[in-house]
């Protein structure tokens, strides 16, 4: 017979709220403004302490299971990368890479056209997320935005609708990719 003693204790993460921004909960959801413009974001705080004191954000429990670490854990860095964000900008770079054919882009307000793809008549279409700036300079693609999570999937859909497929790639090396993107400080 095994005797399982599981293990709680007291986790409880403060996040400090530097000067100029506002950070506002509304019971799961929180929003945080900023110079750069304003993130929010609903978490799943059921059954953990989610306030706002003075200039912190509060997030924990007193009797801590190993997923609620895990969650207070994540719900922590989301908060960071949302201050991060609202203070300057996550910025992703790619470079349109081509050997065969000239790869064009049509931006347009909520959609961006890729053209000449592979001597493909028909442009292959990417949806624009909303909050997101992309802007084209020659063949150096930059994405910015306050939310981390929106510049990456932007930055992966560019990549993703350029994938080849039924070729082999060490002869057709065409396509979008990220070349660099920027790191969060801690």
């Amino acid at each position: 017979m095994h005797i399982f003693i599981r293990m709680r204790k007291e986790i409880i993460q403060s996040i400090t709220i530097p000067e100029g921004i506002e950070a506002k909960i509304d019971k799961n959801l929180i929003f945080i403004k900023g110079p750069e413009g304003e993130n929010k974001k609903e978490f799943n705080t059921n059954g953990l302490i989610f306030e706002k004191k003075e200039n912190e954000v509060v997030i924990g429990n007193e009797n801590s299971t190993k997923k609620e670490k895990k969650r207070i854990n994540t719900i922590a860095s989301h908060i960071k990368n949302m201050i991060l964000g609202v203070q300057k900008k996550y910025e992703y770079k790619l470079k349109i890479c081509f050997n065969h054919f000239p790869i064009t882009l049509d931006i347009q307000k909520d959609k961006i056209l890729v053209k000449n793809f592979l001597g493909e008549k028909m442009p292959r279409k990417l949806k624009l997320l909303s909050n997101v700036e992309v802007e084209l300079n020659k063949d150096i693609v930059s994405i910015r935005s306050c939310d981390k999570e929106l510049a990456g999937q932007t930055a992966a859909n560019f990549e993703n609708a350029t994938r080849i497929r039924k070729r082999d790639r060490r002869v057709f090396q065409d396509g979008i990719f990220i070349i660099s993107k920027e790191k969060t400080e801690e």
